[in-house]
């Protein structure tokens, strides 16, 4: 194994830290398993530094009432996906990028849901680095909730280009037709 700088020590002490499971303090578990063996070992202090709605939820009377073993279930998220937002959440930018890249349409909600601003910063950019034909007007729709305009003006952008060059419109019709 090759020896680490001092600044892969510093940036990976988080994720080793989860990975080894040290002092956690809440589990966390997707909505779409009832698998306990896919409940994923975290800790508050880390999700309340990184979310608003995390440090919330910690601080509400509720929850500090509940005994010291805590299993939140994020209905949204399915457990591959949950993963790679806690990874996030403990290594931020230095998490590997191509996870990021999988699962940035569902992290992109969470990211939104959870008030984390960085991260969807970061899965916006990577959406509008992957657009295409196939998935422009999926974007268009993503950007309606939250309402970015950033990402709503780049969709509209590709999709009246992509028109210009003899995109197929009957999708664009179809998705006008769901707003009425």
């Amino acid at each position: 194994m090759a020896n680490q700088t001092n600044v892969e020590l510093f940036t990976h002490g988080l994720v080793r830290v989860l990975k080894e499971q040290w002092k956690v303090d809440v589990w966390l578990k997707s909505g779409h398993t009832n698998d306990d063996d896919e409940i994923i070992a975290a800790h508050k202090i880390i999700l309340a530094a990184r979310s608003k709605v995390f440090a919330t939820m910690f601080e509400s009377d509720k929850i500090k009432s509940w005994i010291v073993e805590e299993t939140i279930t994020l209905s949204d998220l399915k457990h591959d996906e949950l993963e790679v937002f806690v990874e996030f959440c403990y290594a931020g930018e230095s998490m590997p990028p191509e996870k990021l890249k999988k699962h940035a349409m569902s992290l992109y909600r969470a990211a939104d849901k959870y008030e984390i601003p960085y991260l969807r910063d970061l899965c916006r950019n990577q959406i509008m680095s992957s657009i295409n034909a196939s998935n422009a007007f999926e974007i268009l729709e993503l950007s309606r909730v939250p309402l970015d305009e950033t990402l709503r003006d780049f969709a509209n952008n590709y999709i009246a280009f992509q028109s210009s060059v003899g995109f197929t419109l009957d999708r664009f019709r179809t998705f006008k037709d769901r707003d009425k």
